[in-house]
């Protein structure tokens, strides 16, 4: 079997070239973008990003700032909605309810069948009770949010769960003596972590490019902050969004680094 897959696999030259094409692909329009913000008449100059820290123009720049503090809290309630909500609801129909994984599943992929703005006219109603209840703040969007990624961040988390033996695990742990507690958080979700990560990225990736909700619901973000600030200074615009794009690449890495580190620990 590792034999037919070794044949089956690319050569390391094929991987460089698609990786080179890919990586040009994605490289294009980010080093288009910077030339655009340092670019002037006079030739180059970073006068444009030194202004982004002015002391005198933070007032000009504050909406951008506002949302993007907003958008890094609701991707924390956001994550924390799926990994300590969702994750562990998938685990409980997979064992203990594996009749009901087809209607679970339907539901679960419903959101991404539904334009943004049929969800928002659903959810104006609900999100009348929402600020009468906990405010207007805007980390109320997390509840939205929390069914706006439930398509991806289930196809991460059932892809882990079909690969291990989750039953076994959970019935060894429990023939052990361990509690359902100690099974969910020291056997079976270190044997998740990949979806894990990869559903935590996904939702903070959403959560940040989420425009369309925000928006018609008055919630202040960082897209709509983005909009904001482009009426006034396009500049200032496309440095934000390179600086988005920058902290979402390197919370990939992370992300990546934490999963390939918790494999090495895991198979020695």
């Amino acid at each position: 079997m590792a034999v037919v897959s070794g044949l089956l696999a690319p050569s390391r030259a094929t991987r460089w070239i698609i990786g080179v094409v890919v990586g040009g692909v994605f490289a294009v329009p980010f080093v288009a973008t910077v030339l655009y913000t340092i670019s002037s008449p006079d030739g180059w100059t970073l006068s444009r990003w030194a202004a982004l820290f002015d002391p005198e123009l933070a007032s000009k720049y504050r909406p951008v700032w506002t949302g993007l503090v907003n958008s890094l809290t609701l991707a924390l309630v956001t994550v924390a909605i799926v990994l300590f909500l969702f994750a562990p609801t998938m685990v409980l129909v997979s064992l203990r309810f594996p009749r009901l994984r087809r209607a679970f599943e339907f539901l679960a992929l419903l959101p991404i069948t539904i334009p943004a703005i049929v969800l928002v006219v659903g959810l104006a109603p609900i999100y009348l009770q929402i600020g009468r209840t906990f405010g207007t703040g805007a980390w109320t969007l997390a509840f939205a949010y929390g069914v706006l990624v439930l398509p991806f961040a289930y196809r991460s988390i059932q892809a882990s769960i079909d690969a291990i033996d989750l039953r076994t695990l959970s019935e060894a742990a429990r023939t052990l003596g361990a509690g359902w507690p100690s099974v969910l958080l020291r056997v079976i979700a270190p044997n998740l972590r990949q979806g894990l990560l990869a559903a935590s990225l996904i939702s903070v990736a959403v959560v940040l490019g989420e425009f369309t909700i925000a928006s018609l619901l008055n919630r202040q973000v960082l897209q709509t902050g983005l909009v904001v600030i482009n009426k006034q200074d396009a500049w200032a615009s496309a440095i934000f969004t390179l600086l988005a794009l920058a902290f979402a690449f390197l919370l990939l890495l992370i992300i990546g680094r934490a999963g390939r580190v918790g494999a090495g620990r895991k198979n020695p």
